[in-house]
């Protein structure tokens, strides 16, 4: 019997645990923490320095067995582990790779030189300048953001002046909280000429693309071979349409518009050095004109997709994670579920206000009995100021995740209908005028 695997996975939780055992080999891999979970998330403040000191030690502790580090989330996890990887030898992209799929910025200017018609005109801001719109080149409307956040964290539809100034005033109040600890990432790689001082305090503005359908394409590159192995829908909606809604696996987009996605995904991954690792990357189509727009890639496999592609696939595709974390090529299952269609569902409110009722133990049985592949994340409590929740997008509270299979889209959203009711989630708007 070969020798155990053991895997080390930044904020490891019991949810991504089960997760874990659903994929091929799993009971003769073992899979650690590293860093908890409210360390290595959701910190007042993310230390990087701080945080690679305490990885390795607990690396060193563990002793030679450390076969891989591996993170499904975003920053700054995403960045430390090609640290971590860089500096003990392990299987995976390197960081200079990362940043440039991860650096909005940087990104742009990557992108621009193998798939120019894909991407929106875009500009670099420094949103501390006595003057931020100065140099701009863009006219309005168009979306502002951090150079490096999550979740949409200070992203802003800008239609105006006034609607940027007012932007500008609520990004230097929070921009520091991914600022500081991104401008330590940068300065551990040598950036080249057009990206030097351009950092974690300064953002993007960027043509507006969103008009059309949005997708992600989850796949992984092993020794300069790029493959995708799931497309992913992402339905928005509110305002602007910027809060998602729910991800639906697989794809209703055509097979041909697919296709030529992928093509993209392979000339940016290449264009990077991006190697040995998996990715996702998000596009819209725009049906009426027939045109696709790439609007950003993230240098991990989606957590929010996993429990999609076991409900479909038959695995966790954290597989393919671990598989390429380990130095494996990937061997990743195909429509070998239990349901055809599954999605990721997030239960979202518009306004303010304070949480009156979230599920109590008898609601999630119920709705388990109902729904036996049913997951639920509840993200909220009772008695919560929703203004308090971190890193939401500018325009929407989460109040819980909720994943379920179905026969087809129509089946998953009566399905969704009915545990909304069984939930029975209630929030207090009138708490927040008050």
């Amino acid at each position: 019997m070969a020798a155990q695997r053991h895997v080390f996975i930044y904020g490891l939780d019991d949810f991504h645990r089960q997760q874990l055992a659903t994929i091929a080999g799993s009971q003769r891999l073992g899979f650690h923490q590293l860093l908890e979970h409210d360390e290595a998330i959701h910190p007042e403040r993310f230390p990087v320095d701080e945080m690679l000191a305490k990885s390795e030690r607990i690396l060193d502790a563990f002793g030679p067995g450390a076969d891989a580090v591996c993170t499904y989330w975003d920053f700054p996890t995403s960045a430390l582990v090609p640290i971590l990887r860089e500096r003990r030898n392990l299987a995976g992209a390197g960081l200079d790779a990362v940043l440039r799929l991860e650096h909005k910025y940087w990104a742009r200017l990557e992108q621009q030189a193998v798939v120019p018609g894909l991407i929106p005109a875009f500009d670099c801001v420094d949103p501390f300048a006595d003057d931020p719109a100065a140099s701009l080149q863009l006219d309005f409307p168009f979306w502002l953001k951090p150079i490096k956040a999550h979740s949409s964290y200070l992203g802003f539809r800008i239609h105006n002046r006034q609607a940027f100034r007012r932007a500008i005033d609520r990004i230097r109040e929070g921009i520091h909280q991914f600022g500081e600890p991104f401008d330590e990432v940068m300065a551990k790689v040598r950036a080249p000429a057009p990206i030097e001082g351009i950092g974690g305090y300064h953002c993007i503005a960027e043509g507006i693309i969103s008009a059309g359908r949005q997708c992600t394409l989850e796949g992984f590159v092993h020794h300069g071979q790029v493959q995708v192995y799931g497309v992913v829908d992402s339905i928005r909606g509110g305002r602007h349409r910027s809060s998602f809604q729910r991800y639906q696996y697989p794809s209703r987009l055509p097979r041909r518009v697919q296709a030529r996605m992928i093509d993209a995904a392979r000339r940016v991954m290449a264009q990077t050095g991006y190697d040995n690792a998996p990715f996702n990357m998000e596009f819209f189509w725009h049906r009426d004109a027939d045109t696709i727009a790439l609007l950003e890639v993230n240098a991990r496999c989606s957590k929010s997709h996993s429990p999609l592609f076991h409900m479909v696939d038959g695995a966790s595709h954290l597989q393919v994670m671990v598989n390429l974390g380990l130095g494996d090529a990937p061997d990743f299952p195909h429509r070998q579920g239990g349901f055809p269609m599954a999605a990721k569902f997030m239960l979202r409110v518009f306004r303010p206000g304070q949480v009156t009722r979230v599920p109590d133990a008898a609601d999630i049985a119920r709705l388990k009995a109902r729904f036996p592949e049913a997951l639920l994340k509840v993200q909220v409590e009772r008695g919560q100021d929703l203004s308090d929740l971190r890193f939401q997008d500018s325009y929407s509270y989460e109040l819980a995740e909720l994943f379920l299979g179905g026969r087809n889209r129509q089946d998953l959203l009566q399905r969704y209908g009915i545990a909304c009711e069984m939930l029975g989630f209630e929030v207090d708007h009138s708490a927040a005028a008050a």
